[in-house]
């Protein structure tokens, strides 16, 4: 269902929602369709996904990250999910910033009650993009890449690395790239699953020590000022050691001097994740 229709870089920002199955309940998201989506309905555009970090919905990268700019020139539609399911009644859902609502984690929850909606890795993975598909023919369903922020970026480099092939290219902004290692990581893998056994399925430094889906090529960029940095929370660095030790790396961590974890750190390299985006889903 279209509860708007935005206007934006020459294309169009859709503000939709559906019934989810894997989350058991309504689902708001964005949807940005380039102008070419309209202009040669032959041909059809890729699709980057955008995955957000805590407290966020589908509404603050669409609106905050400037992502359209690049991506109406590309040619690259953008679809922003939420972060989690919404009013499934939990008690405490919404309690905490870092945990329930808002702090999906992108993950399928094993532990009771969470397991009953909070599967945000099978809605993420296999169930809204070929709602998007279904509806929007003009997306093309081969040509797929992620990115995100924070718990965002941190879903799109497990996403990225559990399903080789399945995207095209990955990049982050400030990802929890360690979270068996930090307190945000370890506060939601204790209360969304069972045994710690499967913490490390959710961990990009675990699951690269695997990655068997060739060369990889993963931008990064992290601000100096970034203060959960400085917290401990990213742990990028062990990402990055873990990466080069299974084989030539291929992570790349831009220190960008003065920035934060904010969006406006996003905005200001948003042409960058975007074009690097474009080389592999449009090349």
């Amino acid at each position: 269902q279209t509860k708007a229709t935005i206007a934006s870089f020459g294309g169009k920002l859709l503000k939709l929602t559906h019934n989810a199955s894997t989350t058991n309940c309504e689902m708001g998201f964005n949807l940005f369709l380039p102008p070419q989506a309209s202009t040669n309905p032959l041909r059809k555009v890729p699709l980057l996904i955008y995955l957000a970090g805590l407290t966020c919905t589908g509404d603050n990268g669409a609106e905050k990250g400037f992502f359209q700019h690049k991506a109406s020139q590309e040619g690259i539609a953008v679809l922003y999910p939420d972060t989690s399911p919404r009013g499934l009644q939990i008690e405490g859902e919404d309690e905490s910033y870092d945990f329930g609502s808002g702090a999906g984690f992108y993950l399928d929850a094993t532990k009771a009650p969470w397991s009953k909606g909070y599967k945000m890795y099978s809605y993420i993975s296999s169930e809204l993009p070929p709602t998007v598909f279904e509806n929007f023919k003009q997306v093309d369903s081969e040509r797929v890449s992620v990115f995100g922020h924070s718990m965002g970026g941190h879903g799109a480099l497990t996403l990225f690395l559990k399903n080789p092939g399945k995207y095209k290219s990955v990049s982050a902004y400030a990802p929890i790239a360690n979270p068996t290692n930090c307190q945000w990581g370890q506060k939601a893998f204790s209360g969304y699953l069972n045994d710690k056994s499967e913490w490390a399925e959710y961990d990009a430094t675990e699951l690269v020590k695997k990655w068997s889906g060739g060369p990889l090529d993963i931008l990064i960029d992290v601000g100096t000022s970034d203060n959960f940095y400085h917290q401990g929370q990213l742990l990028p660095e062990n990402f990055q050691k873990a990466a080069s030790e299974k084989s030539d790396g291929g992570v790349r961590i831009r220190w960008q001097e003065g920035y934060d974890h904010s969006y406006f750190t996003m905005a200001s390299f948003a042409d960058d994740h975007v074009g690097h985006a474009a080389r592999y889903l449009l090349g």
